[in-house]
């Protein structure tokens, strides 16, 4: 694997293996010899093992002949894709599965030893800085990010670029996709952002209630943008096998959001009060629990601020700290295991 010694696996991060998979990295706490990760592009040689509803147009990366041709699942974080590509990897490429003794669940991983390339978005950036000749999109993408750091006061060594643009596996209609890093240049950018939206420069994105309340999508020049957060090193406060988790119940609940430190992130977390809960079997009583909600899924990410509140569906855990014994609760939107789950805001 290329800078193998050097590379610490971050959210969002992308990566190719040797089996032509794309993936993107998913959380910041793994285990020693793999990657937490999501299935992103699928060799065209594979395409007919994953049983899912592709996208019409494909992608081509490199020259590696493998990578010719790729495609990408329609909907690429639904629970029943999850356990379909679960199924597919099962059946030919098992070692990309990893029981997690924390989570008492299989989940899609790849080892290390069989990535050949990784694209850090900060690195990618730099990348893109320095070409000599950018294409169309790729200039585009250079003047929307000088931009953003001129307003912001942001520095570029915490922004960076992703997506198919990261990869040079772009085409001209594609989008430009950009990151954050911390969660204090996040909000200074989305401040940013929405100043340069109310004076015209940009404009906003909002085909739903979950894009509206984000706010992170929109268009420049005619060409649409997005932009996420990831943790900067410092904020990455705990490492795998640090906590187990317990699944106790699904529930459903509304709430109001005290603290949005790390909503920007995936994981996002939100700590929460005034909580009322709806048709909840637990043998835990809510409302008398200091509680969190975590959303693995993308899109829930940064859709309430504190002082707002949610409508959430999900699964109630146990977490215990496998370092002091101490015990606090979750309900975790993402698991993989029901399409019911959600953090909608109100």
């Amino acid at each position: 694997m290329e800078e193998a010694t050097i590379w610490v696996p971050a959210d969002g991060d992308t990566f190719v293996t040797q089996d032509g998979f794309i993936m993107n990295t998913f959380g910041y706490e793994h285990p020693s010899d793999r990657v937490f990760a999501f299935l992103k592009y699928i060799p065209a040689k594979y395409k007919d093992l994953f049983n899912v509803e592709m996208l019409q147009r494909t992608w081509k990366f490199g020259s590696n002949p493998l990578t010719s041709q790729l495609f990408r699942a329609e909907k690429l974080y639904t629970a029943k894709n999850y356990q379909t590509f679960i199924g597919a990897f099962r059946g030919n490429f098992a070692n990309y599965l990893f029981f997690d003794q924390t989570r008492g669940k299989e989940l899609i991983t790849s080892p290390l030893d069989r990535i050949e390339q990784v694209f850090v978005p900060k690195d990618r950036l730099v990348w893109l800085q320095n070409l000599k000749n950018p294409d169309s999109l790729q200039a585009h993408a250079i003047k929307l990010i000088d931009l953003v750091h001129k307003e912001s006061g942001v520095p570029y060594s915490d922004l960076g670029i992703h997506g198919s643009i990261a990869l040079d596996m772009h085409a001209p209609e594609s989008d430009i996709d950009f990151v954050v890093y911390g969660s204090e240049n996040f909000r200074q950018v989305e401040q940013t952002l929405q100043t340069l939206v109310n004076h015209g420069t940009l404009s906003y994105i909002a085909g739903n209630r979950i894009e509206a309340a984000r706010r992170f999508v929109g268009k420049h020049d005619g060409k649409i943008w997005m932009y996420n957060a990831t943790k900067k090193a410092e904020e990455i406060k705990s490492k795998y096998g640090d906590y187990t988790y317990t699944a106790l119940a699904p529930v459903r609940f509304t709430a109001t959001v005290c603290d949005d430190t790390e909503t920007m992130y995936r994981p996002a977390v939100y700590k929460i009060t005034q909580y009322k809960p709806q048709d909840v079997q637990s043998e835990v009583d809510l409302d008398k629990i200091p509680l969190q909600v975590t959303a693995n899924i993308g899109c829930y990410r940064n859709v309430a601020r504190t002082g707002q509140q949610i409508k959430v569906a999900g699964t109630l855990e146990k977490v215990q700290s496998n370092r002091d014994g101490t015990v606090f609760y979750q309900v975790v939107v993402g698991t993989a295991t029901s399409e019911e789950e959600y953090i909608w805001p109100i």
